[in-house]
């Protein structure tokens, strides 16, 4: 069974910084398609980055140049590192897998469909 375990969230204040781990167990996590979704209170759940097996990334507009998403094939693990932190980045964030897809161009990142893996969450809360 594919479990997906995050750590690092926390409180931080504005410009701050924070880096969260996604561990997976259970799958063969060096061909699967990773990324992160996070929802604030009373928001829609949405897209934050994706990481495909090769390394190869993308971001939504919000986040880029500030956020950066990597991964350990030998660790099993899942990183994104979060710096310049704002207000409006406080949320649940979600770490998430496919085993269907292993190149980011082969599917819609941006659809929670496409992943079929999902971690408890962890959050963040950014002090303005």
């Amino acid at each position: 069974q594919v479990q997906l375990l995050e750590s690092g969230g926390g409180s931080v204040q504005a410009v701050g910084s924070l880096r969260l781990s996604c561990l997976v167990s259970g799958s063969t996590f060096s061909r699967s398609s990773m990324g992160c979704f996070r929802q604030a209170p009373v928001k829609a759940r949405e897209w934050v980055t994706s990481i495909a097996s090769d390394g190869s990334t993308t971001y939504a507009d919000s986040v880029k140049g500030r956020f950066t998403i990597s991964r350990n094939n030998a660790e099993n693990t899942l990183y994104l590192q979060m710096n310049s932190l704002k207000s409006e980045d406080s949320a649940m964030y979600y770490c998430v897998a496919t085993s269907w897809w292993s190149r980011l161009s082969r599917f819609n990142v941006r659809s929670e469909n496409s992943y079929n893996y999902w971690g408890q969450g962890t959050q963040v809360t950014v002090s303005s």
